[in-house]
């Protein structure tokens, strides 16, 4: 998936606030737009431009939230009755409680509503109460607790606040204020969302008397050093064992009860609105930091030293006193590139793909063409070229002009480098010419990369080969892992069916073929051990041979060089697909690739050697210590795929009975044999005769043929196909490589189904599907009844309301009048959920399960496991459900679903329909369809909320929305204007 998640991956909303707010829009046009043009279909550019260049007058309203809330407000109140009455009602919740829950719980007790004044005042009385911030990006998400007895020698427990310079990405990190990301000067303003004030004081929560006040400073320093290891969040309940692993000794009970000990160097979030428990631990940032360089932008030269670049700077030419702007890594997560060479892992060649930069290349280059023309007005070259200049160079096929740098000054040749292209050339000094100053304005395109997780192969023979034949000169896709001097990218290569890890395919150069299985059609095979058998009939077996032996023998010494090690040093704190590294299998290490991500702590993993899948968190995993690196990439996976082999029924339609009775029959057999029978290339799967003994000369004791008599397979093959959609990569969402996710049966993984196609990553915010501008979403007739009507629902989704603005992520767009919505404050929540769904849901065993219409569900789609609402149930096996957090509908197999439990149901659906406010209603045409989805599908935009429709179920509630795109600088961007005008542009032309 990564799922994020792109992932929209940036760490705030990416459009741009302020704390006013909104005008209405009802009759009102938009205030100071400018006349910068859209990208809109040409027939109707002209007048949506003239549109956007109205500028009417707009008034000032209140400059913050509180202030345009709060009238009224400020009343007179009793203090000293209302804190008579917190005592009381603390004194009925003395484990304390959130303060968004004081205000009903004081409605219910006294029947009268609480001051609001009071609630400003909660944490300056600390003599009854003390409130704790949990460090969400909602402010509202405070903890109150009874007062904390104090001594008079005691000191103030620290404050805990949250930490604005390391903030976390939307993923599965609390969402950072967009209006603490930017400054309070744009057009659009934000009723709805917070301003950014500083944090009230709180305090930490109460600590049992005989916990200690303090932790010792070793102790806080080797916690630190943990928390470095996982720059994007730790869960706090995953301390203890991480420590005692780390350190060889545990961590003190006291801590995880007193997280508020922590709070210097870490800050405390609680994702988990009904458990205040569950917190995830972010390290602070280092204070001050001088010197530390723009993780967004990468200035390079891709030519020249730093030294020629001194001597560049030193020599006073008038060309040289020009400044070439650095380079901006793009700003989405997975950019395209062109990959030019590539002498070193670790300094590939490449340039960006797309607008900003090889278009602006282009431009640039027919500009020089015209500029440096044959004609006798054109520029005359350069007499005296210098080492480390910057020039025009003539190519040699004569029409190209190209900026470059002088490398080294010969007699009459020069040798330069393009700094666009990234390779250099020995040229006649006939063809160096002055470069022009607008020829300085954009910044070299050739940049340097470095490949995750070769760096300790970057110049192995074997490496570089393979790198030159899958990648160079090649269009790829680049995931952008490390933002800095040198990017650190994994890139896929997407342009064939199945998408290709290059960083993967390339460490794999490093197998000694000499240690694999041989395998030969028509040949038998004896001490052979069925490591897992999968859901869609797939085994995985392991044969003897020196790789093995080999393996077993490192994998040992890797157990004792573990037990004599006391660091974080091999706690994995950067994950990506494709990475190999070591996981606990059956209480022993061993080797693991990853296939998937879910956000940053969540990840499907598969333990090569064995053929089992598994779904784990990220502190689970280990670096392969570096002694035993090379020995162990050199053996190839030990798990070898087969299928069986003259079965009528195909792998991917086996039924549950069919999978459980192969299982029992060679998961504990010790010494089973096989004789391969074909050979599959294209699928990589080996066709065999399986048999539980050593007399594989009788094909009729083989297990195919045992099941091929018996009645496991006379069912419809179909009921047990999974629904599977091939999820190409787009530059906005990328997914991870890999089959679907595994099982843990007491204790130990279990595999699942390997899906035939690997998949990119699928972004938290990146939907699964489009839908057409004619598909539209019913809801159903009538109300769940048991068991789904017992089942205690999540609470409704708070709006602010009608007039006020919400951060919103646009999941799922059909057409003007159907859209789905999702909340930008919570989406972290939403990934922290899911997240804990993959690891609950893999660790549980399938059972038999009652499907009915309109109840809700635990699904599983693709990778991810989902809160769904099923809408039919078919004949043939397969549900129809609607994703109650993504208002997608998808179809997927009835061994897909399990029952939602308790804790999966505390946060609000996070899905709401709605339409667009400001226009008439009508039939779209599936071209204005396709013109309101380029505009507002997979984005971040504001809702200003026009109305809500009110339902029975959280599904069936509608908005009524203006969508604003405030990304610009220059102007905000109203939606329903570019559908209205759109709208009238056809008209005219019918």
């Amino acid at each position: 998936m990564r799922d994020g998640q792109s992932e929209g991956k940036t760490g705030a909303h990416p459009n741009k606030l302020s704390n006013q707010n909104t005008p209405n829009r009802k009759g009102n046009p938009p205030a100071e737009k400018s006349d910068k043009r859209m990208t809109l279909p040409s027939r109707f550019q002209k007048e949506v431009h003239a549109h956007l260049s109205r500028n009417s007058q707009q008034t000032s309203p209140p400059s913050n939230l509180n202030e345009s809330l709060s009238s009224g407000k400020g009343k007179p109140y009793d203090p000293q009755q209302v804190q008579g009455r917190i005592t009381e009602i603390l004194g009925k919740y003395s484990n304390g409680f959130w303060v968004s829950k004081l205000p009903q719980i004081y409605r219910e007790l006294y029947k009268q509503d609480m001051p609001t004044e009071a609630l400003k005042d909660l944490d300056t009385w600390t003599h009854i109460c003390t409130v704790e911030k949990t460090c969400s990006s909602n402010p509202s998400e405070l903890l109150l607790y009874p007062a904390k007895e104090q001594t008079t020698t005691s000191s103030p427990p620290p404050t805990l606040t949250p930490n604005a310079t390391s903030a976390p990405t939307p993923t599965d990190k609390p969402v950072q204020s967009p209006v603490q990301q930017r400054p309070p000067s744009i057009h659009l303003t934000r009723s709805g969302s917070r301003s950014p004030q500083n944090p009230p004081s709180s305090s930490s929560s109460p600590s049992p008397p005989s916990s200690p006040a303090t932790l010792s400073p070793d102790l806080k320093l080797k916690l630190e050093e943990l928390l470095v290891k996982y720059s994007n969040g730790l869960w706090a309940h995953a301390l203890p064992k991480l420590f005692q692993d780390t350190y060889k000794f545990k961590l003190p009970g006291h801590v995880l009860e007193n997280l508020h000990l922590l709070s210097d160097i870490c800050t405390i979030d609680y994702p988990m609105p009904d458990n205040p428990k569950r917190a995830i631990l972010y390290r602070k940032s280092s204070s001050g930091g001088g010197g530390g360089e723009d993780e967004n932008c990468n200035r390079r030269n891709s030519s020249a030293s730093e030294e020629e670049l001194r001597l560049r700077q030193e020599l006073g030419r008038r060309l040289s006193n020009h400044a070439v702007p650095s380079l901006q890594i793009p700003k989405e997560e997975y950019p395209s590139v062109l990959v030019v060479e590539a002498t070193n892992t670790n300094g590939v060649i490449l340039r960006y793909i797309g607008e900003g930069y090889s278009q602006a290349q282009e431009s640039m280059e027919d500009e020089m063409r015209e500029f440096y023309g044959l004609d006798q007005s054109s520029p005359t070259p350069l007499s005296s070229p210098s080492s480390g200049q910057l020039v025009a160079v003539r190519a040699e096929e004569e029409e190209e002009i190209l900026r470059a740098q002088v490398c080294e000054v010969m007699a009459d040749k020069a040798k330069v480098h393009y700094v666009d292209h990234g390779f250099s050339e020995v040229i006649s000094k006939t063809k160096v010419f002055e470069l022009h100053e607008k020829f300085f304005q954009l910044p070299f395109q050739a940049t340097k990369c470095k490949l995750a997780g070769l760096e300790p192969f970057c110049q192995e023979p074997a490496v570089l080969k393979k790198f030159e034949t899958m990648a160079s000169g090649r269009i790829l896709l680049a995931e952008i892992l490390e933002r800095g001097q040198t990017p650190l990218i994994v890139l896929y290569d997407t342009s064939q069916d199945d998408d290709v890890n290059i960083n993967a395919a390339c460490m794999k150069a490093l197998q000694d073929k000499t240690l694999a299985s041989p395998l030969q059609v028509n040949s038998a095979y004896m001490k052979v051990t069925v490591r897992s058998v999968c859901s869609d009939g797939t085994i995985y077996c392991q044969l003897p041979s020196r790789g093995l032996a080999k393996l077993n023998v490192i994998l040992e010494n890797i157990e004792t060089y573990f037990q004599l090690q006391v660091t974080s040093e091999f706690l994995v704190s950067r994950p990506f697909c494709g990475k190999g590294c070591l996981a606990r299998y059956k209480g022993k290490w061993s080797r693991v690739e990853i296939t998937n991500l879910h956000g940053s702590r969540v990840l499907d993993i598969l333990f090569i050697d064995v053929g089992v899948q598994a779904s784990v968190e990220v502190f689970e995993l280990r670096e392969i210590p570096p002694p035993f690196l090379y020995d162990l990439m050199a053996i190839p996976p030990q798990a070898v795929k087969c299928c069986l082999a003259d079965l009528a029924v195909s792998v991917g339609s086996w039924s549950p009975d069919a999978v459980q009775w192969l299982r029992e029959k060679v998961l504990n057999a010790t010494d089973c044999s096989m004789k391969v029978a074909k050979v599959d290339e294209t699928k990589r799967c080996i066709y065999v005769h399986l048999f539980t003994d050593k007399n594989f000369h009788d094909p009729a004791r083989s297990l195919n043929h045992q099941m091929a008599q018996s009645d496991l397979f006379k069912q419809q093959p179909d009921v047990f196909l999974t629904s599977h959609r091939p999820a190409k990569i787009s530059t906005a969402t990328l997914s991870s490589k890999t089959p679907s996710t595994g099982n843990y049966t007491n204790g130990s993984p279990t595999s699942t189904s390997v899906p035939a196609k690997p998949h990119l990553r699928r972004a938290l915010s990146g939907p699964k599907g489009g839908g057409g501008g004619n598909m539209t979403t019913t809801s159903p007739p009538e109300t769940p009844s048991a068991p789904s009507s017992s089942l205690q629902l999540p609470p409704l989704l708070e709006l602010p309301p009608a007039g006020n603005n919400i951060d919103v992520y646009v999941s799922v767009a059909c057409h003007p009048g159907h859209f789905v919505l999702q909340p930008w404050r919570d989406m972290y929540k939403l990934v922290v959920l899911m997240g804990e769904m993959i690891l609950y849901y893999s660790k549980t065993e399938q059972k038999p399960l009652n499907i009915e219409k309109n109840h809700i569900y635990a699904a599983k789609v693709e990778n991810s496991w989902h809160r769904v609402l099923v809408k039919g149930v078919l004949t043939n096996g397969l549900v129809s459900v609607y994703e109650l957090d993504y208002g997608k509908h998808e179809l997927v197999s009835c061994t897909q679903l399990r029952p939602l439990i308790k804790e999966f149901r505390q946060l609000p659906f996070q899905g709401i329909t709605a339409q667009l406010a400001g226009l008439k209603q009508r039939q779209w045409s599936e071209e204005a369809s396709i013109v309101f989805r380029n505009h507002v599908e997979k984005k971040p935009l504001v809702a200003q909320l026009e109305a809500v429709q009110e339902a029975t179920n959280p599904w069936d509630r509608k908005l009524m929305v203006f969508l604003v795109d405030t990304s610009q600088e220059e102007r905000d961007i109203w939606v329903h204007d570019i559908m209205t005008e759109f709208a009238d542009e056809l008209t005219k032309e019918l």
